[in-house]
């Protein structure tokens, strides 16, 4: 993955912990100015010299905090990160527990991987922060293997300095789709059905999840906001982006350039602005998937001038999700891509509740028979739907939906295109596009100390 890069500073703040003054970045990209020249993991030293030490804050006022700044959560689901924060349950004999999510599923992302890989003390920051303003005694850092290296070497440093009161250790979460789904995070911490969720009730692991302890599950992107939010204040981080949507977001973007890049724009701004392409160059695009595989297809014209919020995704029928750009170029045939899609992501079910067993395996058949044997689909493209309504918010956890508002958008942007499949047969066969990765088998957990 390709990054970019910026340098803009504006007025200097100390830290109150008396260390060097230290320059905001005020231009849109933030998190990314951290980043190494060459792409290397930025050690402690480095890290201290870009960000300033990092000042003590938590309780109320830093919630308070939190709330001023209006940031929401980056790994998806969009939460306001301070009504979270405030959600999880306190008692005098349950410390809560404080769970560093970077287990991105969606196999079009490389943010959190970026972050884990270069940048992982603003994620300790965070964590760290996060653990001091809801009064945990643990951290807990969630990642796939390949990020365990650099995850573990910045703890090892840090605990050398004493930067960090509450003990922190890494658990390895297997290589699937639903790794990363908060209760799916705390079966594999506890080492109950890795990758697994548990069922929707009235208790979220907010209340009990690890241990039985109320644990906070935090994206690893958003706790890299809360540090720099901790050193320049919440105004600061509002300073770009819109009202309701304030801040920068990390966004994985394929097909705009030869390889997949990592860019960060102010929410808000429109996705043509993001991607630098003007009203004249869309007609390079055949359609754009927002949101990774949990998201959904649109028009050219109406993702490229979209204001980037995840309101304006959703009133689209899509999301920004764990924020995922693809651009779908002419010359590849869309229905083969949706099928690809709509088989891998039945095989990573949690096979758990009928919609995921027997739902997706019906739209996995239908779709592929739409894409590579249109006329063995027995109703048509008609006879879809009505298998979107059966999975729809009947699932133990939301992956069915997700598949549902996916193909869902795919029949209504590509409708011209079943059409012709319908008329004329499948397109000639043509390379994949979207990164599709072979199923894997369910792994146990492994923990780092």
């Amino acid at each position: 993955m390709r990054s970019s890069r910026a340098g803009s500073s504006s007025r200097p703040l100390r830290s109150s912990s008396g260390g060097h003054r230290v320059d905001p970045p005020s231009g849109a990209d933030r998190l990314l100015t951290g980043l190494g020249a060459d792409g290397h993991t930025v050690t402690l030293e480095e890290h201290l010299g870009r960000w300033g030490d990092l000042p003590v804050r938590e309780g109320e006022s830093f919630l308070a905090e939190l709330d001023r700044s209006g940031i929401r959560g980056h790994g998806g689901a969009w939460f306001p990160v301070g009504t979270k924060w405030r959600s999880v349950g306190r008692s005098m004999l349950r410390s809560p527990v404080v769970v560093a999510n970077g287990t991105e599923g969606e196999p079009a992302s490389g943010k959190d991987r970026l972050l884990l890989h270069q940048l992982p003390h603003l994620i300790l920051d965070g964590a760290t922060i996060a653990a001091r303003t809801i009064g945990a005694n643990q951290i807990i850092v969630h990642v796939h293997r390949d990020a365990v290296s650099s995850v573990e070497r910045a703890i090892v440093a840090r605990r050398a300095r004493g930067l960090d009161p509450v003990e922190m250790e890494i658990v390895v979460a297997p290589d699937r789709y639903l790794a990363g789904q908060e209760s799916a995070a705390v079966s594999t911490i506890v080492g109950r059905n890795p990758a697994v969720p548990t069922f929707t009730g009235i208790r979220t692991v907010r209340d009990q999840g690890v241990g039985g302890r109320p644990t906070l599950v935090q994206n690893v992107e958003t706790l890299a906001h809360v540090a720099l939010i901790a050193r320049f204040g919440g105004d600061w981080f509002a300073s770009v982006g819109t009202a309701d949507s304030s801040g920068t977001a990390l966004f994985t973007v394929t097909g705009r350039w030869p390889e997949p890049r990592i860019v960060e724009a102010p929410l808000g701004s429109s996705l043509g602005d993001l991607l630098g392409l003007g009203a004249g160059q869309f007609g390079t695009v055949q359609a754009v998937l927002l949101g990774g595989y949990g998201g959904g297809w649109l028009t050219p014209n109406e993702a490229l001038t979209m204001p980037v919020t995840e309101e304006a995704a959703r009133q689209r029928g899509s999301s920004l999700g764990p924020g995922i750009v693809a651009l779908l170029p002419h010359g590849v045939c869309p229905l083969s891509e949706v099928s690809r899609v709509v088989t891998y992501m039945e095989g990573q079910g949690a096979g758990q509740c009928g919609p995921c067993v027997n739902g997706l395996a019906d739209l996995a058949v239908s779709l592929k028979q739409l894409a590579y044997r249109p006329a063995s689909l027995r109703g048509g493209v008609d006879s879809i739907p009505p298998l979107c309504d059966l999975v729809e918010r009947r699932g133990a956890c939301g992956h069915p939906d997700g598949v549902a508002r996916f193909v869902r958008s795919s029949l209504r942007v590509f409708a011209d295109h079943a059409t012709l499949h319908a008329r004329r047969g499948s397109c000639p066969q043509t390379a994949p596009f979207l990164p599709v990765p072979a199923s894997s088998p369910r792994a146990r957990s492994v923990k780092f100390r």
